[in-house]
């Protein structure tokens, strides 16, 4: 199967670079699967599971952000805010990170309280997907 060169970039670090034969994540208005020779286009990614194939047949599994993805004939390069994969995630971190986002929901909040919960639980409920919970 061919391959594409594949680079995933935080604010922090390179968190990613190789070649993928398929990588699958979720844009804002669908799941989508980018393989060689797809056609260029630039979307915004959200939050969830990104899925990496590399050229030994595995998949690989991270959690990413939102971001952008941007597919070019040379190289694609996903930007998100951070990335980490399953061995990087504090698991009682994200359990307390959790528990916070459900106490704010669960009160009586202002609406930007209430957007910032829901994006929180949203991130560990995808930190626990991916840590199998």
């Amino acid at each position: 199967m061919l391959s594409f060169n594949f680079e995933v970039h935080t604010p922090f670090r390179l968190f990613y670079s190789g070649k993928a034969q398929a990588i699958s994540l979720m844009l804002v208005d669908g799941e989508i699967g980018v393989y060689a020779n797809h056609s260029p286009f630039t979307a915004v990614s959200v939050t969830g599971i990104l899925k990496i194939k590399e050229d030994d047949e595995k998949w690989h599994s991270a959690f990413i952000s939102a971001g952008i993805l941007e597919v070019k004939e040379e190289k694609n390069v996903l930007m998100v805010d951070s990335a980490e994969w399953a061995n990087e995630i504090d698991k009682e971190r994200v359990l307390e990170s959790k528990r916070q986002a459900e106490k704010i929901l669960q009160e009586n909040n202002f609406k930007f309280e209430v957007e910032k919960a829901t994006a929180k639980l949203k991130r560990a409920e995808f930190r626990l997907k991916l840590l199998g919970e």
